[in-house]
């Protein structure tokens, strides 16, 4: 008789106030598969299900082994999927009866509740086992009977975990809201910086040099899971996707026929996909490599979706700042990163740019001053001004974990009013006018996912780092939709679907409808149905978005 474990999801890896939508990481899909390769029949359940039916919880205890993924990486405010705290961690831990109990993950690495508290190693108390390191790699050692109470993480090994992500690959489907959900796909471990230490706050150098999975392996996981019925994919987890398959330094030279290779491979193992998108990519290696890194952009617009975004580690605008920890560029180079990220990915088909730069800065960091926020503040204006275009901008106060420099070297506290200050002024004059550049009035964006129902429906496309949608209709949670953009928020945007049907449209949308606005609303309202164009120009003339009415 087959034996049952469960996988509870608690790990989110990026916040979801920007409209992130519902993700599955490779850890999930690696450990579904170390447990399948064994025998045992994995279920999975993330912790947002079990916030809302805790009773849940009773379902584990018949299982014979129940593994916990959890931990924060990328601090900020979330909307949805919210990770786990450890409070919560402990909660589950204490509350399942009868199976072993493991917990894995970036919790291993340190616990911080959030941005502007340090992570610091705890002891987790009500499970087994601690299961350090590349939590599949480590669930396998402890199925063998090799990892001991205080062992060092397990060394990863893509020999493995090629495997385990494909057979795996359908935990996929046990994903609440499967099929809406985004797979991202690891490309590869370690920093080429690693050399240098890196930047002083990563954790990544603890990988060491980079290593690469083949594309082959790449490919076999994509087709796995798209035989499953993902269609929504990321290529991430790694510092720099413009480096896949380089070596040498500390900034090596992109080569586009890999990057080509990789895009047109994954398109290829999942012919009916509607989403590819990718992660991080280093400002460093754009400004040193310009020419390579535009064509290894060219080489995933060939092959990518539109609208992805090419998140830059900015970090600062303070040249001190970035000397004092090791930063990967300078504010010059990240501007020069910037333009040709724009001269190759600002164009449109109809909808949003192919691909725009994002930018994250991380603040707290050694050397900080309050003229750090200044020269921030300077940048982003001098970008909003000279036209560039930027997708999103991250504001983060660093929490730094332990074995990093930036752990006992910070200014954590110091500047926290400064802070405050510079989160609103980018919100309120650099995001509002910057989105409505990105997303005019009058964009389409396509397949929107209604995730929250109300007077006013959220809604976002499947992405990396999709736009925020607020739909002014009561729409069914699941239901997917196209909208035009008609007004902007400072992160979002408010949209009608499409066609826009005027006859049938409740004034608290019409109103909505540039051109008729409040004071139009209750007047066509009055004079509906209308059949032709011509009739509702006759009464509130020419409007901007017409060409989108369905009569």
């Amino acid at each position: 008789m087959a034996l049952s474990a469960v996988i509870l999801d608690g790990y989110v890896d990026e916040p979801t106030c920007l409209g992130v939508p519902p993700y599955i990481s490779p850890y999930i899909r690696a450990i579904a598969g170390v447990l399948s390769e064994r025998g045992y029949v994995p279920d999975y359940h993330t912790i947002d299900q079990v916030r809302k039916r805790p009773l849940l919880i009773g379902t584990f205890h018949d299982a014979s082994l129940f593994v916990m993924i959890a931990g924060v990486t990328v601090p900020g405010k979330y909307l949805g999927g919210t990770p786990a705290s450890l409070t919560e961690v402990q909660q589950v831990g204490g509350a399942v009866h009868g199976p072993v109990k493991l917990v894995g993950g970036p919790i291993g690495m340190g616990y911080s509740p959030g941005g502007g508290t340090a992570a610091v190693s705890r002891a987790i108390s009500g499970y087994d086992a601690l299961l350090p390191g590349p939590p599949a790699e480590a669930l396998n050692a402890f199925l063998d009977g090799l990892l001991a109470p205080g062992d060092p993480p397990v060394l990863a090994s893509y020999r493995d975990t090629d495997r385990w992500v494909v057979i795996g690959s359908g935990v996929v489907t046990r994903h609440p809201n499967f099929p809406f959900v985004v797979c991202e796909v690891e490309t590869g471990r370690g920093c080429p910086r690693s050399i240098s230490g890196g930047c002083s706050f990563c954790t990544e150098p603890r990988h060491g040099s980079p290593r690469y999975r083949t594309i082959a392996a790449i490919t076999s996981e994509v087709a796995a899971l798209s035989a499953h019925g993902a269609r929504h994919f990321r290529l991430g987890m790694q510092p720099d996707l413009l480096v896949y398959g380089t070596a040498g330094g500390e900034y090596p030279v992109p080569r586009p026929d890999t990057i080509w290779d990789l895009f047109a491979g994954v398109r290829e193992a999942a012919p009916s996909l509607a989403t590819l998108h990718i992660d991080n990519v280093n400002p460093g290696t754009i400004a040193r490599h310009p020419e390579e890194s535009r064509e290894a952009l060219c080489a995933i617009i060939s092959h990518h979706t539109a609208g992805d975004v090419a998140a830059l580690g900015m970090e600062t605008a303070d040249p001190e700042v970035v000397a004092a920890n090791n930063l990967k560029a300078s504010p010059d180079q990240v501007r020069s990163a910037i333009m040709v990220i724009n001269e190759v990915g600002a164009v449109r088909h109809g909808g949003l740019p192919e691909i725009l730069p994002g930018l994250n800065f991380v603040c707290g960091l050694s050397g900080e001053t309050a003229l750090t926020y200044d020269r921030n503040e300077a940048f982003l204006k001098d970008i909003l001004d000279s036209g560039l275009l930027v997708r999103r901008i991250n504001i983060r106060q660093l929490m730094p974990f332990p074995d990093t420099p930036a752990f006992d070297d910070n200014t954590l506290g110091l500047h926290d009013a400064r802070f405050r200050r510079f989160k609103e002024f980018v919100r309120a004059q650099i995001d509002h006018p910057m989105i409505q550049k990105v997303a005019p009035q009058g964009t389409v964006l396509s397949d929107v996912v209604i995730s929250l129902a109300g007077q006013l429906s959220l809604g976002r496309q499947m992405g990396s780092y999709p736009l925020l949608v607020g739909i002014p209709l009561s729409l069914f949670p699941g239901s997917v939709t196209d909208v035009v953009v008609v007004a902007w928020g400072s992160r979002s945007v408010t949209g009608l679907p499409v066609p826009i049907e005027i006859n049938t449209l409740p004034i608290s949308a019409l109103r909505w409808v540039p051109g008729i606005g409040k004071r139009g609303s209750g007047i066509v309202a009055v004079k509906r149905p209308f059949s032709s164009l011509h009739e509702i120009r006759a009464l509130v003339g020419a409007t901007p978005l017409e060409q989108f009415y369905h009569f």
